[in-house]
């Protein structure tokens, strides 16, 4: 079998496993980054992520947590196998000669490549999630339109902001995230592999040390570029018709200058507490994929 076909594979698998362990960490997350801010003496909607939890699953029953998971589901087992097999055909690209391990800065560059790959899949996709996540956070103003499901979103985004273009509002911040991101995830990745196997062949690492090198690699991810998502999001939630931000550095200097730094971390909690579980689940799963196909 190929190593593309494996990596595709090995990838979907992965985004899987990813997803479903993530998923309801995520949609806390969206709600927080995306609640309207309180007025003067008012308090905020939801007080931290266990409060948007509790009344998550008040309003909308446990299936609240995994709302927008459609689009995600179609699309996750789809952007890891890209994902996975931009950074295979990158090793191959960069490798010096066959068989020989690539070094941690090589992993790097192999994991920024695959990043921009990924971008062109993520922005859409997720402008999707996000407006389906946030329609519950707004908690039904008026302004705001109404979606049915993922497919919903996408014809009235291609409708009546721009066509396909609407459906790429982000991408910057998402290149933002994913280039720098993907970069130190793949390149920790490896680092704490080669660390736990003490300079012999990674190959023969037990499971639980593919779960820590992948939950590892995951906070890294978002240790580094979580501003980057929390303008991604407000964009692409943002009022086509009456938009509060004209552009990422715009968005950037409103929500620092409105709420300060706290505020490019809001529902940072959250992300991290998927990421660690969820990228673990992730590498895992392509790693046991991947060396089950041989």
């Amino acid at each position: 079998m190929g190593d593309i076909v494996k990596d595709l594979t090995a990838g979907t698998v992965g985004g899987a496993a990813q997803l479903i362990v993530g998923h309801p960490f995520d949609t806390i997350k969206v709600k927080l980054q995306s609640m309207p801010t309180p007025l003067p003496g008012q308090l905020p909607k939801y007080t931290g992520a266990m409060d948007a939890v509790k009344q998550t699953i008040s309003a909308e029953g446990s299936t609240g947590l995994f709302k927008g998971m459609g689009a995600p589901l179609a699309t996750v087992a789809a952007f890891n196998a890209v994902l996975f097999t931009v950074r295979g055909q990158m090793e191959l690209l960069l490798r010096s000669a066959p068989g020989v391990p690539l070094s941690i800065s090589q992993q790097f560059v192999a994991g920024a490549g695959a990043g921009v790959a990924v971008s062109f899949l993520a922005c859409p996709t997720e402008l999707i999630k996000c407006r389906l996540q946030a329609q519950s956070a707004m908690g039904g103003s008026s302004t705001m339109v109404k979606y049915g499901g993922p497919m919903d979103v996408a014809k009235h985004v291609m409708k009546s902001e721009g066509g396909i273009r609407g459906l790429y509002k982000g991408l910057v911040p998402t290149f933002g995230r994913e280039i720098p991101g993907n970069a130190l995830m793949f390149g920790v990745y490896e680092a704490v592999k080669q660390f736990l196997a003490g300079g012999k062949d990674t190959s023969k690492l037990g499971r639980g040390s593919l779960i820590l090198a992948g939950g590892v690699g995951g906070a890294a991810f978002w240790g580094i570029v979580y501003p980057t998502d929390v303008v991604k999001s407000v964009l692409q939630v943002d009022n086509f018709q009456n938009p509060k931000y004209s552009g990422s550095i715009n968005a950037f200097r409103k929500i620092l200058s409105s709420e300060g730094v706290k505020g490019l971390y809001k529902g940072f909690g959250p992300a991290m507490g998927r990421s660690v579980p969820a990228n673990a689940a992730c590498f895992l799963a392509y790693e046991v994929t991947r060396s089950s196909l041989g």
